[in-house]
This record gives structure tokens, sequence and C-alpha cells, in this order.
């Protein structure tokens, strides 16, 4: 099976928060409801202070405790690419998939019922990447297979070492 998600880089996030507009804007997503945020975490004491963005929404986990704890299965995960997704009309609004969910991604709408990132499912279909990801300016967001993104990561980690490193002499 294919596994897709995200990769993200605090590293690059310039907190402009375009991947939340993009994810909105494409989906429609009602007032108040965000199924992609973008959180600052400030941490230092002034004048050292320093604002990292975390951008963060469905994780599409391999075992999805959400998926485990629907009552009446509205969770499921697609077997040839690994998003999760929500079927609203099974759905009763019960809230266990945000109690089981340690991200805290479930949102829900005027209507009770739940709703989150599907990756943007439609868009992969034909090949292209999410809607935030191809917003994001700075690159933060990445898409792909977990085996890509695990790469990708390695690589970046790889080149953070050797940036960091001293010469020996």
């Amino acid at each position: 099976m294919k596994q897709y998600g995200f990769d993200f880089d605090p590293a690059r996030c310039v907190q402009c928060h375009a991947c939340e507009v993009a994810c909105k804007t494409l989906h429609r997503v009602e007032w108040g409801v965000r199924w992609r945020r973008v959180v600052a975490v400030w941490h230092g004491q002034f004048p050292d202070v320093v604002s990292r963005g975390l951008s963060f929404s469905c994780q599409h986990c391999g075992n999805p405790p959400c998926k485990a704890a629907c009552p009446h299965g509205a969770i499921t995960k697609r077997p040839e690419n690994g998003i999760v997704t929500v079927d609203r009309d099974k759905c009763f609004g019960c809230r266990l998939c945000l109690i089981a969910c340690p991200f805290g991604v479930p949102q829900f709408g005027a209507d009770g019922k739940m709703q989150k990132c599907d990756l943007c499912l439609d868009l992969v279909a034909q090949g292209k990447e999410p809607a935030c990801v191809a917003t994001c300016p700075s690159g933060a967001l990445r898409f792909g297979t977990l085996d890509e993104l695990s790469e990708q990561a390695a690589r970046r980690r790889a080149r953070k070492i050797t940036e960091t490193s001293e010469p020996t002499p």
C-alpha cells in the first residue's frame, strides 16, 4: 500500500497562513472550522524571544485512533493511498474521534458532524499536490509517500548536521 502524508519543516515556515487560506477556500470550510492550522509557538525571554510556526492537519495515521474510536464506522482509511476520510452521512457527532486523536485534529461545524483534512483527495487523484502544499511560499510543507518524505527528512537532517558541525583540524 502506498501511504501518502505531509512533511513540515518549521525552520522554513514564515507564518503567512497561506496553507490555511488555500485549504479553507478550496474546500469551502465554514467559519470557525480549520482543517489546517498554523500555530505560533513562542519561547525565550525578552529580548531573546523567538516565534516558530507550526502547521498541522490530519496526519493520516497508519493506524488511526479516530477510526478505532468511531462507533458508526464513519471514518475509514483508504487502502490504495492511506488517506483517512470521513463519511459525514454516517457521523452523528459523538466526538469520540476528537478524544482519541492525539493531535486534536477533528473539527465540528454547525451541523455537529466531524470534518477534517482529506489530503485534497480530488487533487491527488489528478496527480497534483494538496492546495496547502502548492500554496506554501517557503516550501515548509511537502507532500508525498511516507518513503519519499522520510528520505527528504533524512537529507534535511544530514545537511543540518553538516552545517553545524565544526571542521576537524
